[in-house]
């Protein structure tokens, strides 16, 4: 496979391999594709974990009876001054 590179990326191999951390060009490209899959898996499993968090949220909403959105704001901004009244 041949690839091309932009004059920054080929910049910033350079740097690196300047500063004589790395050894050649396919040394910091291998380790720039594994950290691209850590991202890869990573993300991978953030979305699940999400999409477990809201479907167990939609299973919890099932179950419980509608609030008025008025009196929910309402209910929340008064945890927040007795929080900020019991900090002083």
């Amino acid at each position: 496979m041949s690839i091309s590179l932009t004059p920054n990326q080929e910049r910033f191999i350079q740097t690196k391999l300047q500063a004589g951390k790395y050894h050649s060009v396919e040394e910091v490209l291998e380790i720039a594709l594994q950290l691209l899959d850590e991202y890869d898996r990573a993300e991978t499993e953030w979305v699940r974990d999400v999409r477990e968090k809201i479907d167990a949220a939609i299973a919890v909403s099932e179950q419980t009876a509608p609030i008025d959105g008025e009196i929910f704001v309402n209910q929340i901004l008064e945890r927040f001054e007795q929080q900020r009244q019991t900090e002083q």
